[in-house]
């Protein structure tokens, strides 16, 4: 049977990726709000039809670029970023030969939840 995915998480190697999962989405929400800061100087620049190059706008390249890091690092090790506002997490695993997801929120003290690859988290159902 063909898996979707190369990477196949234990719940204990899950929880072992928590504290620098945490830490992304802590980067991720800083990043955002510093990114929604530089935009509107940008466009009160734009919109004041002053010069809109120079440092606001390499601000803002800088920010995008941290937040495309962080992002390639859940891809890189195979972590499905769901919801990156309210911190919602998928780890590929298995239960069997099924191929399922380890579900998280950005806020619960631990990993207590599965569901299917297209249930999503409606169709979170307790470990």
């Amino acid at each position: 049977m063909p898996y979707r995915f190369k990477k196949h998480y234990t719940l204990a190697e899950a929880r072992t990726m928590l504290p620098k999962v945490s830490e992304w989405l802590d980067d991720l929400a800083r990043l955002r709000e510093e990114h929604e800061k530089l935009s509107q100087r940008v466009a009160n620049l734009v919109s004041a039809q002053s010069d809109v190059g120079g440092e606001s706008v390499n601000n803002s390249l800088k920010v995008l670029f941290a937040m495309q890091s962080i992002f390639g690092a859940f891809r890189q090790n195979d972590i499905q970023l769901k919801d990156a506002e309210r911190g919602l997490i998928d780890f590929p695993s298995r239960r069997g030969t099924r191929e399922v997801f380890l579900c998280w929120e950005k806020g619960e003290e631990d990993i207590g939840h599965w569901h299917e690859l297209d249930a999503g988290y409606d169709g979170r159902e307790p470990l």
